[in-house]
């Protein structure tokens, strides 16, 4: 996939595979820098070895990657009223690549693919502190559908 057709002209979107491992690794540790390292690798070897899953790349010329969205294949998810759906997994863009079009990118790359899937909708979450991540949904056309807060309580 060429970026052109998602309205870059430098940036060139495309699948992921095995040889991007080291990079995938270091942006999805500042994504989820709570989450160890083995963890993170399970988690790309799965969604390479899985039809249902999917990497996503965003590069400039001369290869080096600035993006990823992970995006996979749910059953259900809240707000959506078909099946199956397109989910928005983890999408991250580096701090200076941001406000350019990459992420909107990923985005369309990623929903091209849940189409060819039989997706009629796509779904995402965010934390309700993370405001990056909600303006940049909402700028690219995805509407709030749902609050949620989690609770738990240790039983001694």
């Amino acid at each position: 996939m060429t970026a052109g057709r998602y309205g870059l002209i430098n940036v060139n979107v495309r699948k992921g595979g095995p040889q991007d491992r080291a990079d995938w690794l270091g942006m999805r540790r500042t994504l989820w820098d709570d989450c160890p390292d083995d963890e993170q690798v399970r988690e790309m070897d799965e969604i390479l070895e899985s039809d249902l899953e999917e990497v996503f790349f965003a590069e400039w010329p001369g290869g080096k990657l600035c993006g990823f969205l992970e995006v996979a294949l749910r059953s259900r998810a809240d707000g959506c009223e078909t099946t199956p759906v397109g989910y928005i997994e983890g999408w991250y863009v580096d701090p200076d690549s941001r406000r350019q079009g990459v992420g909107r990118a990923l985005v369309e790359a990623a929903e091209d693919w849940a189409r060819s899937k039989g997706c009629r909708q796509m779904a995402s979450d965010a934390e309700l502190w993370n405001d990056i991540s909600y303006q940049a949904h909402g700028a690219i056309g995805y509407r709030e559908t749902a609050r949620l807060v989690l609770f738990k309580k240790d039983l001694t």
